[in-house]
C-alpha cells in the first residue's frame, strides 16, 4: 500500500519547479504546478460494492483504478483514515442510487451505464499528494480532512480526489484516526442548523435547542458545537448515553427508554430549534415543543427525498419530495408560526475551516466509539449495524503513524535530491 504513496509523492515532490512549497515536518515538497488525467493512471487498494445488498456485496481489491486530478482545482489525497456513517449502510443497500448517479454524470439519463463500482466512505483524513494547477491553498504533503460527497467515490481506498473548496486543513491537535470522525458529520451539523435552523457563533445565545437522537455522530458534534456557541441544549438519548452527552455539555438529557418521551419533554420550557436525528412518528409530538410565532425551527436530517426517487423514479420522486416538503412548511406556518425544514448534506472547506479552530482550541472533540484497520472493513459495517452509536466508527486506511510517514517522505525527497545531483554532475 506504502509503494504506491511512495510513487505518488515522488511524483508531486518532482513536479515543475518554480511553484510554491509547503511542508511537512520540515520537508519540503515542491507543489505539482501541471496535471493530466494520464499523469497518474495505477491502481490502489479499495473496498468497493460491485451490486447493492448487504454486507456480503463488500469486495477487497488491489486493482481499483487510482483517481487522478481531472481538473485545475482538484487535488488527490492519500488516505490515512475513514469513518462510517449511517448515509454508507444505506448507499450499500443501493438508497439513493438514480439520484446519486445522475449526480455522478448527468448524461447518464441517456444511457444505461452501470455507477459500479462504487467505493463507500464520507469522512476522510489524510496527506496531500497531487494538486491542480489552480490549486493555491495546499499542497503535497499538506495534512488534510474532509468529507467526501456521496455522489464520489469515497474514502475506503487508499486514495481519493476532491476540489480543494471540499478540503480543510487538519486540526493539529488530534491523529487522522480521531480528525476522520469529524468532517461528514460536522458539514451535516453544520448544514442544518446555519443554513436550515439560523444559528451561528452570534445568535446561539440562550437559544433552547432540542436535538432527538443525540449520541450518534451527528448529535455529538451538535451538542459540542453549539455549545461553543452558547446554546441550552436538552438531547434525547438512551440511560446508558446519558453520561456521554453530559459529558460533551448537554444541558439536560431526556431518556427515551424510561417512559414517554413527548410528555417528559412537554414539561419543560419550549424550544427555539430542534434537530431531529430520527425521523418517523418524532415529527408529529416534535412541533408541539416548539415556541409558537416566534420563528422557531423544525430541522429534520430524515428526508424522503432519494427514496422517493428510488421508487417513483427521478422525476416524479423529485416532484413528490417538493410537494411533501411544501405541505408541511406551509401547514406548520399557518398553524403556529414554524418553519419546517429539511437538513441536507453539503460539502464546504471553509466550514470545516472554522471547526478546525474549534477542535484545536479543545472546544470539539471526536468522539470515537470503534476503530478497524482496513482489512476488517465489513466488520466495521457490522459494527455500524448494530444502531445505538456511541459516536463514529473509524477505518485505519494507511496503518503507519505520524513519524513513519515523515521518513517515508523524507527517503523520498532525499532519493530525489540525490538523483537530481547525479543528473547534474554528468551533465
Amino acid at each position: 500500500m506504502a509503494s504506491n504513496w511512495l510513487r505518488c509523492l515522488s511524483r508531486a515532490h518532482a513536479a515543475a519547479a518554480g511553484g510554491s512549497t509547503r511542508s511537512l515536518a520540515g520537508v519540503c515538497c515542491r507543489r505539482h504546478v501541471c496535471s493530466s488525467p494520464s499523469s497518474r493512471q495505477s491502481c490502489m487498494s479499495a473496498w468497493v460494492v460491485d451490486q447493492y445488498g448487504s454486507n456480503g456485496v463488500l469486495r477487497f481489491t488491489e486493482e481499483a483504478t487510482a483517481p487522478t486530478v481531472r481538473s485545475p482545482t482538484e487535488l488527490t489525497i492519500q488516505v490515512h483514515a475513514a469513518s462510517l456513517n449511517p448515509l454508507d449502510l444505506a448507499m450499500r443497500g443501493g438508497y439513493g442510487a438514480k439520484m446519486l448517479k445522475l449526480r455522478r454524470d448527468p448524461m447518464s439519463v441517456m444511457d444505461g451505464d452501470s455507477e459500479f463500482p462504487v467505493i463507500l466512505g464520507r469522512d476522510v483524513s489524510g496527506v496531500v499528494v497531487d494538486c491542480g494547477a489552480e490549486v493555491t491553498h495546499f499542497a503535497p504533503g499538506d495534512e488534510v480532512w474532509a468529507a467526501v460527497p456521496p455522489w464520489k467515490q469515497g474514502s475506503l481506498a487508499e486514495f481519493v480526489t476532491l476540489t480543494e473548496y471540499e478540503v480543510s486543513l487538519k486540526p493539529e491537535l488530534v491523529s487522522h484516526t480521531e480528525a476522520a470522525s469529524i468532517p461528514y458529520v460536522a458539514s451535516t451539523a453544520l448544514s442544518a442548523l446555519v443554513s436550515g435552523g439560523g444559528l451561528c457563533r452570534e445568535s446561539s445565545s440562550n437559544k433552547r435547542v432540542l436535538i432527538t437522537g443525540g449520541s450518534g455522530g451527528v448529535g455529538t458534534f451538535s451538542i459540542q458545537l453549539l455549545k461553543a456557541w452558547g446554546a441550552h441544549v436538552t438531547v434525547t438519548c438512551s440511560q446508558n448515553a446519558e453520561g456521554l452527552v453530559r459529558g460533551l455539555g448537554a444541558d439536560e438529557v431526556v431518556d427515551y427508554t424510561s417512559g414517554d418521551v413527548a410528555e417528559q419533554l412537554e414539561m419543560m420550557e419550549k424550544f427555539d430549534v430542534i434537530l431531529d436525528n430520527i425521523g418517523g412518528e418524532t415529527e408529529q409530538w416534535a412541533m408541539g415543543l416548539l415556541k409558537p410565532w416566534s420563528g422557531s425551527k423544525y430541522i429534520t436530517l430524515v428526508t424522503p427525498l432519494l427514496s422517493n426517487t428510488d421508487s417513483l423514479g427521478l422525476l416524479d420522486g423529485t416532484v413528490n419530495a417538493g410537494i411533501t416538503l411544501c405541505t408541511k412548511a406551509v401547514q406548520n406556518i399557518i398553524s403556529s408560526g414554524v418553519f419546517y425544514r429539511w437538513g441536507l448534506y453539503a460539502p464546504d472547506g471553509p466550514f470545516l475551516d472554522e471547526v478546525r479552530k474549534l477542535v484545536d482550541s479543545g472546544k470539539i472533540l471526536p468522539v470515537v466509539e470503534a476503530q478497524f484497520p482496513f482489512s476488517q472493513v465489513p466488520q466495521a459495517f457490522q459494527k455500524l449495524e448494530l444502531g445505538h452509536a456511541r459516536g463514529k466508527t473509524v477505518v485505519r486506511v494507511a496503518e503507519n503513524d505520524t513519524r513513519q510517514a515523515e521518513e517515508l517522505v523524507q527517503d523520498v525527497c532525499a532519493e530525489s535530491e540525490r538523483g537530481a545531483q547525479g543528473t547534474a554532475q554528468q551533465n
